[in-house]
């Protein structure tokens, strides 16, 4: 028996290794050739000192409290020398990929259709052959432009474990991948270069409240499909907003998803008052306060970075602070990941 464990580190790299039954992560990375950081290796010095997002595992009694105090530990910080997993998990390491020997992954995948929302958004559906790509649900990857020498970052909608990948892609008039993507043909082969970010679903303890604008759907597609089949003990609601009616897309996709999960629910609304939809104005006009729980509650937010802002700035005027908030802002031509996270 085996574990996956993701390593994300701090300038956005995750690297997946594998942890046998009863090994240390600190062991099972060296043995995965990822230099992670350490000193004394006993528990003693605190040098490898990491936070698990995700997971089970076991700490043991054999290190002192200078290494890692009590609070520290219920915090959820780690000794990676002494923690023995007991299921999949999820560690934040506080140093760079590059200094621990590591990087991205670079994989190809085939194109297996584009589908056009109107003017809206394209849908890149993909195929991998080969092992299936690992990420977390809510990471994105680089996807190189052929012909073009660029690359542009999107998040997967799709659920890890899958050969079939997808991404939501807003149009963009005269953009690089729009007018690949317009043209492209199925059996064509795209490199992508990934899992990147730290924007992803951490192990639901509380309430989830999800805030997309836009495409910034994507991600939390991913989530949903990935809870569609690990469940939740915990109420999981989605505020979906954008600029113009026409640009709902996927909405079909989110009714099945309500209508399969019971602790799912969401609402859509539109900006412009012509659309006649039935819900009107920004996102942070729609957040009711039984989604908030007094604050008790982790909050997920994807989208461009004025939305981003208006969101903050919202929850710091009726004082509200989540117990945990995770964002993500995004640009339609983001040539590199532009993701930034805020751990309440």
């Amino acid at each position: 028996m085996h574990y996956r464990i993701a390593l994300n580190f701090e300038d956005g790299v995750t690297r997946f290794i594998d942890c046998n039954a009863g090994e240390k992560v600190l062991d099972a990375a060296y043995r995965n050739k990822v230099n992670l950081p350490m000193d004394c290796a006993d528990g003693v010095c605190g040098a490898c000192k990491c936070r698990a997002e995700a997971g089970a595992y076991d700490l043991g009694e054999d290190y002192i409290d200078d290494a890692l105090t009590e609070e520290e530990a219920r915090a959820g910080l780690v000794l990676t020398c002494q923690m023995v997993p007991s299921s999949d998990c999820a560690i934040a390491v506080p140093v760079t990929s590059t200094a621990c020997k590591t990087g991205a992954s670079t994989f190809k995948a085939t194109v297996a259709q584009v589908l056009p929302h109107a003017d809206a958004a394209l849908e890149l559906k993909l195929e991998v052959a080969g092992d299936a790509p690992d990420f977390l649900p809510g990471q994105y990857v680089n996807i190189a432009v052929p012909g073009s020498g660029q690359s542009r970052a999107y998040s997967f909608s799709s659920k890890p474990g899958s050969h079939a990948l997808s991404f939501l892609i807003k149009r963009v008039p005269g953009g690089l991948m729009s007018r690949y993507l317009d043209s492209a043909s199925p059996g064509q082969v795209l490199e992508l270069t990934g899992p990147l970010g730290s924007f992803y679903l951490r192990q639901v303890k509380r309430p989830v409240l999800m805030l997309a604008g836009g495409t910034g759907l994507a991600p939390f597609l991913s989530m949903l499909a990935w809870l569609e089949d690990s469940g939740s003990d915990h109420p999981v609601h989605l505020v979906y907003g954008v600029t113009r009616g026409a640009d709902l897309v996927l909405v079909p996709e989110l009714q099945r998803l309500a209508d399969r999960l019971p602790f799912f629910s969401f609402d859509t609304c539109v900006v412009q008052a012509e659309s006649g939809h039935p819900r009107i104005g920004y996102v942070t006009e729609h957040l009711l306060p039984e989604a908030l729980h007094q604050g008790a509650v982790d909050v997920y937010l994807c989208g461009p970075p004025a939305m981003v802002d208006a969101v903050r700035n919202h929850f710091a005027q009726i004082k509200v602070e989540p117990a945990g908030f995770y964002y993500e802002k995004f640009t339609p031509n983001a040539t590199a990941g532009t993701v930034q996270e805020l751990a309440a």
